[in-house]
């Protein structure tokens, strides 16, 4: 399969790095592993002399501050890192990672209005891509397109559960979409994420799946969100429509969960304001031809990112090395791919971008999860090759702080 190419013109946010841009990279040496990066103007730097980990970076008081004080060691341009991604990679030579290393991945589900529908419709016609349109015209006669306008928990979202009881029509997807609770779930294992230019998975036996191009939160222990990038949270729309128990099936599959390409974080550049307000966009290009376009805008999502964060980690829930939150997606597709009332699915080979003029473009390429690169370094893998690098000692002194 054809392996995406990455150049600084279709990955960088459109002002380049003149915000503060981090990931991690593949870093060869006496000893190769992944290290903490910082994008500059004349190139890119490693930061792992002062930060093991991107988790580590974040649990800083002010990370901003943080990168901008390290010098970091110098192992090359950004294009040479980014020519160096992907399947033809060399590995004598940097190349980039997922920007997230021991932070739990979690997503909010059920964040938008009309994907909210699309979920009940799943749920209606029970996993069966030919029923959904059928129920579909159903669902929304008894429930309208407007429930953006529903505050989540409110009395009037209570009302509306009441009638929609009485039409038959609740469903678990409108109790975590407008009732008190959101939906918070595990989409992927710690360090299980692939990043831009990898082939990301869909289980071969769903018929029916998309991409879900998402706003994902890098926020350490204590709850604070420090920046933003990328994410694409791919769902097989048969599996979970079955049976929501299935959703691990649904959701966590090898190489299914893509984030990148670079955490931004806040600046004088870029805040959470602009995160309310941006606009995520959705490219999909087929081998046979097709092409699929979408966006998703962050202003119709019926809860604050700020309240999802709450939601996730307080005095029931902690996570100590932080987590990136996925914050849900507008985008449920309907376009008609092989045949009418078929609906969208992925086919091998799909070509996906998801972009956002401040964040850049997060690229992958679609194969079955069995085909794609095995999941192998893990956490032993990861503390074992920190330990071997003499880079222990800053993860320590962390937490000591």
């Amino acid at each position: 399969m054809a392996h995406l190419k990455l150049t600084r013109q279709n990955t960088l946010p459109a002002d380049d790095v003149a915000g503060t841009l981090i990931g991690r990279a593949w870093v060869p040496g006496a000893i190769a592993g992944p290290s903490p990066v910082v994008l500059r103007d004349d190139g890119v730097f490693d930061l792992s002399a002062s930060f093991s980990t991107v988790s580590a970076l974040l649990e800083q008081d002010s990370p901003l501050w943080a990168v901008r004080k390290a010098t970091g060691r110098y192992i090359g341009t950004v294009e040479e890192l980014l020519a160096n991604t992907g399947g033809d990679f060399d590995p004598a030579k940097p190349s980039l990672l997922p920007p997230a290393d021991f932070q739990v991945i979690k997503a909010a589900g059920v964040t938008f209005a009309s994907s909210m529908i699309e979920r009940v419709i799943e749920e209606q016609a029970r996993g069966d891509a030919g029923a959904a349109e059928g129920v579909r015209r159903l669902v929304q006669e008894a429930i309208g397109d407007n429930l953006r306008a529903i505050e989540p928990g409110s009395p009037a979202a209570m009302r509306l559960k009441a009638v929609l009881i009485e039409q038959g029509m609740w469903s678990q997807y409108l109790e975590v979409g407008i009732g008190p609770d959101a939906e918070i779930f595990t989409k992927a294992p710690v360090l299980a994420a692939v990043g831009s230019g990898s082939d990301i998975g869909i289980h071969h036996k769903s018929e029916w799946n998309n991409p879900e191009p998402e706003i994902v939160l890098a926020v350490n222990s204590r709850g604070d969100v420090h920046g933003v990038t990328l994410g694409n949270d791919v769902n097989l729309r048969d599996f979970e429509g079955r049976s929501a128990l299935l959703l691990s099936k649904a959701k966590d599959n090898n190489a299914s969960c893509a984030i990148g390409p670079f955490i931004r974080l806040f600046d004088e550049t870029f805040t959470l304001d602009d995160v309310r307000n941006c606009v995520v966009n959705l490219h999909v290009r087929g081998v046979d031809g097709f092409v699929l376009e979408g966006s998703s805008s962050m202003a119709l999502i019926s809860r604050d990112p700020l309240d999802l964060v709450a939601q996730t980690v307080n005095g029931d829930h902690q996570y100590p090395d932080g987590f990136m939150l996925f914050l849900g997606t507008l985008f449920a597709p309907t376009q008609d791919r092989d045949k009418p009332g078929s609906g969208f699915t992925h086919k091998r080979g799909d070509e996906v971008s998801i972009g956002s003029p401040l964040l850049g473009v997060l690229r992958n390429t679609v194969t079955y999860s069995h085909e794609a690169l095995p999941w192998t370094f893990g956490l032993g893998a990861m503390m074992r090759n920190l330990a071997a690098r003499g880079l222990l000692q800053a993860t320590a002194d962390r937490e000591i702080h």
